[in-house]
């Protein structure tokens, strides 16, 4: 017997299983007893990975030891198949063999790992009778991370509390607890209650109290605790080093993150997507992008969070042809129909004015939700698509999803780029009606533009009084409407009541002076203009940019800096003379300055978006069948008339994006049907 034990250790050891399962057979030949030698061999199997072989001899056995039940539970619960654990503890208790401390550490992850809350309690209360609920530290932990699990903080706080000889694995299962479900400021109450007991924390406790750090933004904290990461000598452990970025991150710390991940010695595909996850989130798109080309050529792989934080500082960006790459990264490594790394990619090419790429990736997800719906709703309505936009707001509800407020600002949106008056107003009377979402301040103020641009000033003055407190932001937004219908009189109430509540608001000191310009009003022009100077208020100048061959190209009004001004220029005037062959007739009104006819025309050429456009077109040459150009104010009148025409003498589709939305120039038409 001595033998075969000695045989059977040293397979499970060198983990031999085909020896293994030709010892089994000669015991099997010998007919020596399985209740000395099943659970060694059981053991074995185990140790080899081999789990339908331990089960297969399980079953064969006339009497199994509790030893044995907890081997085949456990080991079930360490593989993933918790369903196997469950089915095997259920049949244990109907055989009579009660559970002991060991069963309980494993089934009780199985029941939180298969959502089984009530075969839990019933599990717990069963511990609590033979006396091993609180008294055993292995059982108290197992119970407080199921209870964990499934949210029911309070009753793993009641367990928790109950144990007497608490340690650093109880603790921090209550801790993780608690910083999953966003109760920050008991995860730290439990850590500085540990901290006074004399526990000294571990790597898991350390890496989720960070991360509770960071959602507080207790940056004291946070810096102490990393302080005592370096003390401990777990700086390099992948855990803490992802929560020290997380930290950092959400405490806007970006340069502390960047210090703590170029001291790395080694990172993971974890920690590198954390850190990339922080520097998009605090705005450092380009550093992020930075950070991910680094990534590529360390040789690790990106998962689909990596992919999906990218992508969002390419759209931030419009870096369409380093999202074009990404793409490409998605379908090599098999997530393009990953949900998370979809909707980011529907994002990217909505921003980059790319509908039919945005709508294709949206076509093949098999996993539909509410975030990637919200994406291609808005990629439809920053691009004009408002029937598109509408339909897909209706398929959505058949589906089974509910809108929320996203869903809201971008439908509602989408009705607005498209002139969709009736409908915008259906569904903001629907979202009144429903008591599950919030009006907030966009709502509010996406109908307040849509009435105004239709010109129902009044209709969106007395939607603005419904406002409690209304801002700056929708006085604003019905001013403006103001300016495109030349609404003198209203514009000059509004602005009153802007000036009581932000009496140094730059935009609003600019609209009414560009309102008195369009209207010829030249000395209240001036006026105007002295009360900005005053003010020392700053207008931002109208900048237009575009990508040729992966460089930037940055063009203001009437700037002629560029080393190719020359060629530019050249362009620019064959450009417009050619047009005005096919009907273009310069429209002064669009010139915002007191000047004659004659300045007023060479004004209007020199517009940035001309510029950019000029440029692109000679810098291609034929290399391309579009252009697309970003501008940080509305394209004015004048541009937008004239680029119709371009489109059509070049035979060149012109994308466009300016402040407000996209514009698709093509053969003499633009996507928006001249609303905008």
């Amino acid at each position: 017997m001595n033998f075969y034990s000695s045989l059977i250790a040293q397979c499970a050891h060198t983990k031999s299983v085909t020896t293994l399962r030709a010892v089994h057979s000669h015991i099997i030949k010998s007919g020596s007893s399985y209740l000395l030698l099943g659970h060694k061999l059981i053991h074995g199997y185990i140790k080899c990975g081999c789990l339908a072989d331990a089960r297969n001899l399980f079953d064969e056995m006339p009497k199994r030891h509790i030893v044995t039940w907890n081997s085949m539970i456990s080991s079930h619960v360490n593989h993933g198949k918790s369903k196997e654990a469950v089915e095997l503890h259920s049949s244990m208790l109907v055989e009579g063999v009660l559970p002991d401390a060991y069963t309980f550490s494993a089934i009780f992850k199985a029941f939180s790992e298969m959502g089984l809350l009530c075969s839990g309690q019933r599990a717990h209360g069963l511990a609590v009778v033979l006396g091993l609920e609180v008294l055993d530290g292995f059982v108290a932990t197992a119970i407080v991370g199921m209870y964990a699990k499934f949210g029911k903080m309070k009753d793993a706080r009641f367990v928790f509390d109950r144990v007497l000889d608490k340690d650093v694995v109880l603790c921090t299962a209550l801790i993780v607890g608690y910083a999953q479900h966003g109760l920050d400021r008991l995860a730290l109450e439990v850590y500085k209650g540990m901290v006074d007991r004399g526990i000294k924390p571990n790597e898991y406790t350390l890496a989720s109290i960070l991360i509770s750090c960071g959602n507080l933004v207790d940056l004291v904290n946070g810096q102490l605790i990393h302080s005592l990461v370096i003390k401990s000598g777990l700086e390099s452990v992948v855990a803490s080093q992802t929560s020290l970025l997380t930290m950092y991150s959400r405490c806007s710390m970006v340069e502390d993150s960047i210090k703590v991940f170029n001291q790395l010695a080694f990172a993971s595909q974890v920690t590198w997507t954390s850190f990339i996850v922080g520097l998009v989130q605090n705005g450092r798109e380009e550093v992020a992008v930075s950070i991910f080309r680094e990534m590529i050529r360390c040789s690790v792989s990106p998962n689909p969070f990596t992919l999906s934080s990218v992508l969002q500082a390419c759209s931030s960006l419009a870096m369409l042809e380093l999202g074009e790459q990404i793409h490409a990264i998605n379908v090599k490594i098999g997530v393009d129909g990953n949900k998370y790394a979809g909707a980011a990619l529907i994002n990217l090419y909505g921003k980059c004015g790319n509908v039919d790429k945005a709508r294709s990736v949206f076509d093949v997800l098999t996993d539909l939700d509410v975030v990637s719906i919200n994406s291609m709703i808005y990629a439809f309505a920053q691009n004009g698509f408002g029937c598109e936009a509408l339909q897909l707001f209706e398929r959505m509800k058949k589906l089974g999803h509910q809108p929320n407020g996203v869903t809201f600002i971008s439908i509602l949106l989408a009705c607005n780029n498209a002139g969709l008056v009736e409908e915008g107003c259906q569904i903001f009377s629907s979202i009144r009606n429903n008591h599950n979402i919030e009006l907030t301040r966009e709502h509010f103020a996406c109908m307040i533009d849509l009435l105004g641009r239709s010109r129902r000033l009044e209709e969106a003055a007395m939607l603005i009084e419904e406002v409690r407190n209304p801002d700056v932001v929708l006085w604003r937004t019905l001013l403006n409407a103001c300016r495109i219908h030349g609404e003198v009189k209203m514009a000059e109430k509004i602005m009153r009541k802007v000036l009581e509540l932000a009496p140094e608001d730059g935009g609003t000191h600019i609209l009414l002076t560009n309102l008195y310009a369009s209207a010829g009003k030249w000395k209240h022009v001036i006026e105007m203009k002295s009360t900005i100077r005053d003010l020392k208020l700053r207008k931002n100048p109208a900048m237009s940019w575009v990508d040729v061959d992966r460089k930037i190209h940055t063009f203001m009004a009437g700037d002629l800096s560029h080393p190719n001004a020359q060629e530019i220029l050249e362009m620019l005037h064959e450009l417009i003379e050619k047009v005005k062959t096919l009907g273009y007739n310069p429209d002064t009104t669009f010139v915002l300055q007191d000047l004659d006819e004659e300045k007023k025309m060479s004004s209007l050429s020199y517009h940035s978006e001309k510029l950019a456009i000029a440029f692109a077109l000679w810098k291609t040459g034929g290399r391309t069948t579009s252009i697309r150009i970003f501008k940080n104010l509305r394209v004015c009148g004048d541009c937008h008339s004239w680029i119709k025409l371009v489109s059509l003498l070049t035979g060149r589709e012109i994308i466009a994006r300016d402040a407000k939305r996209f514009h698709h120039f093509k053969g003499g038409h633009c996507s928006c049907k001249d609303y905008w």
